[in-house]
């Protein structure tokens, strides 16, 4: 096929792997349209994937490698992507910038700063299942009972966003994620928010300094300017604020959706068979948080198997069509089994580009997902499977509610 047979993804990412499958059947990587109609390469199997991501001649910078930035302007439908690549943070940095804004951040998200969270992670998840058994509701939403309000409430003490401003950047980020709506009446309000909310959260920890990430990039920036600015403390703030909420959020959900479907596997971890380290990697696999991640650019041209990608052109990091790739996982990929090891996955990225807040993840997800079975062992969903519903986004992979009976 050729560039101008561009297959148009689905805003509303209703069905991420059938879509994902039929891309993988026109070759490794194929020229898609994302919403709004911006023009991209999707790879999509897990070895194409992994090479671009591991790739130096693949940049995260659109300011300097994506040929159509100049004229990003002149298209309304596009102004949704500037939450996503319009940002000064790791996401959009490159080369030495990119190591230069990691190294700055990493130090916040030590092994001893996530372990001293462990016991917090334990007291809500605590908290959180109490309220549920204490309810007289007999069907859950445990998204919005456990998944959703367990890491808000993490990220939100780790860096200190005061109360006033918990539901501001819950708002945000779900803004952000939802591609449903490529406007600019919409990516204009996702700018206002974030011209709101997160200089709201700057000006606050600047005034009230505490022990908290926000506080302690604060200090970063006005110890030496030079090494982190004004501009990109706030992108920085959305990002790490962002993935180490709404990915979480989406872990957790997809795990427990994952298991109730599969009794005989939950049966297995329970007893001690399979351990909750390998449910929540193959959970990333089949149910990756982030499916589609925007955007990378090619710094040269590449070659993949009989296509070029030019120099200057977009490229879509497919993290969903990756962990579902038969070539790697065999021909029953699309199928959950936590008994495959597929700790080789990509959903948290690789290298230099391995997501700082994994472990945290990591660590709620493996609190509230024993917790939540011990606590309710005969929970079972509320609804068929194919009655749940996507949330509305090709980026974020997860379920807009997950309604659980409690007792069989």
């Amino acid at each position: 096929m050729t560039v101008t047979d561009r297959i148009a993804l689905d805003p509303f990412g209703a069905d991420i792997a059938a879509e994902s499958a039929r891309l993988r059947a026109l070759g490794p990587i194929v020229p898609v349209e994302l919403p709004g109609g911006i023009p991209a390469w999707a790879p999509t199997d897990h070895d194409t994937l992994k090479r671009l991501m591991l790739d130096p001649q693949v940049s995260k910078d659109p300011r300097l490698h994506w040929k159509l930035w100049p004229e990003i302007g002149e298209h309304p439908s596009w102004a949704w992507v500037m939450s996503w690549i319009g940002v000064t943070n790791m996401l959009s940095a490159y080369g030495p910038d990119h190591t230069r804004l990691r190294k700055l951040v990493a130090p916040s998200f030590t092994h001893r700063r996530t372990e001293a969270m462990r016991s917090r992670v334990e007291a809500i998840t605590a908290e959180l299942l109490d309220t549920v058994a204490a309810g007289d509701a007999e069907v859950v939403d445990i998204k919005a009972a456990l998944a959703h309000p367990l890491p808000m409430r993490i990220i939100c003490e780790l860096f200190g966003v005061p109360e006033e401003l918990v539901d501001d950047t819950g708002r945000l980020i779900a803004a952000i994620m939802d591609t449903s709506d490529p406007s600019p009446e919409h990516a204009s309000s996702v700018q206002h928010q974030i011209g709101t909310v997160l200089p709201a959260l700057i000006a606050h920890r600047g005034e009230h300094p505490g022990d908290d990430l926000t506080s302690e990039l604060i200090r970063v920036r006005d110890e030496d300017g030079d090494r982190l600015s004004d501009e990109e403390l706030l992108y920085t703030l959305l990002l790490v604020i962002g993935a180490g909420f709404e990915t979480t959020v989406n872990l957790i959900g997809n795990a427990i959706v994952a298991l109730l479907g599969r009794p005989e596997q939950l049966a297995a971890v329970r007893a001690g068979k399979i351990g909750w380290d390998a449910v929540v990697d193959e959970t990333l696999r089949v149910h990756p948080s982030i499916a589609s991640l925007p955007l990378r650019f090619a710094v040269s041209d590449l070659r993949i198997g009989e296509v070029t990608v030019p120099a200057g052109d977009a490229i879509l990091t497919t993290i969903a069509a990756a962990g579902l790739d038969p070539a790697r996982y065999g021909p029953d990929a699309d199928d959950f089994d936590a008994t495959r090891g597929a700790d080789d996955h990509l959903a948290f990225g690789i290298g230099v580009h391995r997501c700082i807040g994994a472990p945290l993840a990591r660590v709620e997800a493996l609190t509230a997902l024993p917790a939540f079975f011990e606590r309710f062992p005969d929970a079972r969903l509320a609804v068929d499977a194919d009655e749940l519903r996507q949330v509305p986004s090709f980026i974020a992979f997860g379920w807009q509610e997950v309604p659980v009976q409690l007792h069989g």
